[in-house]
């Protein structure tokens, strides 16, 4: 029996002329949808055919905008071409910053951990709170973590 193998991208889409996401105004459809939109219009019909059975979105968070995408093994660099291309999405302009590409949803979870305390580090610096200081992203932390890890091939 031969099991199916993917590549895990860990991506981070930074919003082009705001300071941080604007919060709950994306969503993984709407990711998956740009993403279509993207294969189809630069690589047509045959790279929508190969990547379209595999492609899907397990994850965005909000809050740090970043989002776990799996596409199959062997189509992965149309992915991430696509991925790459893509400039807007529902009319908002996006840089998606592609973080970690793995084999494993093990390796990319460990990696979207990192980057969340990372980027919760970058928002308390920017508001100046100390490193001890206990706020919202404390309980924010523990939750993208629980869900981040509870994710499933």
């Amino acid at each position: 029996m031969v099991r199916f193998k993917n590549r895990w991208f860990l991506v981070e889409f930074i919003p082009i002329g705001q300071s941080r996401p604007a919060e709950g105004h994306l969503d993984g459809k709407q990711i998956w949808s740009a993403l279509r939109q993207s294969v189809l219009s630069n690589f047509g019909d045959t790279g929508w055919g190969s990547v379209a059975l595999s492609l899907t979105v397990k994850y965005y968070s909000p809050t740090t905008s970043i989002c776990i995408i799996r596409v199959a093994r062997d189509q992965h660099k149309i992915a991430w071409g696509a991925l790459t291309l893509l400039s807007s999405i529902e009319g908002l302009k996006y840089i998606p910053n592609v973080i970690h590409v793995s084999g494993t949803i093990k390796h990319a979870q460990l990696a979207a951990v990192a980057h969340n305390r990372e980027v919760i580090a970058r928002y308390r610096a920017q508001s100046r709170t100390p490193s001890a200081y206990h706020d919202s992203y404390e309980e924010y932390l523990a939750t993208s973590t629980l869900e981040i890890e509870s994710l499933q091939d």
